[in-house]
């Protein structure tokens, strides 16, 4: 979603969302609220989201969000965002945080991918074609490194293995566009 549903609230200050931002684990809160939560525990590492207790390593504002930048009292909130995302967006997470993002980090690609009002950068797209092209070939065709033919259902986990991989690598390649994005890099 570009904004949190219309019908909710803000699950720390339990009124209507100013300045809306979602995290990466699809959660919405204010922007000054989530910061607030940040700022309460330890600046030095990343807050847990107070619904799901998942690290959040991503703060992603709503196009509204963005839209008021200009005023005072947004762009402090914006700008300490795009602090927290620098501070850590690109960070390096366990493999077990990349998978938990990953249904997340595709949904809004998908999206971005869709929408023509959006563009991704044209290097950005071309990698993440020729990332899919690649392995759309390897799955496809007859030489893999464990032979289905042979092995049977242990052949398969080759091909799902690479397509993991490729999910992982598209979502890191996206995560890193968005951090430059909202991070203010």
């Amino acid at each position: 979603m570009e904004a949190p549903p219309l019908n909710d609230c803000c699950s720390i200050c339990h009124d209507d969302f100013t300045l809306a931002c979602q995290a990466n684990c699809s959660h919405w809160f204010c922007g000054a609220c989530i910061l607030r939560v940040w700022h309460h525990g330890s600046v030095l590492q990343a807050c847990k989201c107070p619904i799901c207790r998942r690290t959040i390593s991503l703060l992603i504002p709503c196009e509204a969000a963005l839209h008021q930048r200009y005023e005072p009292e947004a762009r402090q909130v914006i700008e300490e965002v795009e602090k927290y995302n620098r501070s850590f967006g690109g960070s390096s997470l366990s493999l077990i945080q990349r998978i938990r993002d990953m249904p997340f980090l595709l949904r809004r690609l998908m999206r971005e991918l869709l929408d023509p009002r959006r563009s991704l950068p044209l290097v950005f797209k071309a990698r993440m074609i020729f990332s899919v092209l690649v392995s759309v070939i390897y799955v496809i065709s007859p030489v893999d490194i464990l032979p289905e033919g042979i092995l049977g259902i242990i052949g398969l986990l080759d091909d799902c293995l690479i397509v993991l991989i490729v999910f992982l690598h598209l979502c890191t390649m996206y995560r890193s566009a968005l951090v430059s994005r909202h991070g203010g890099a």
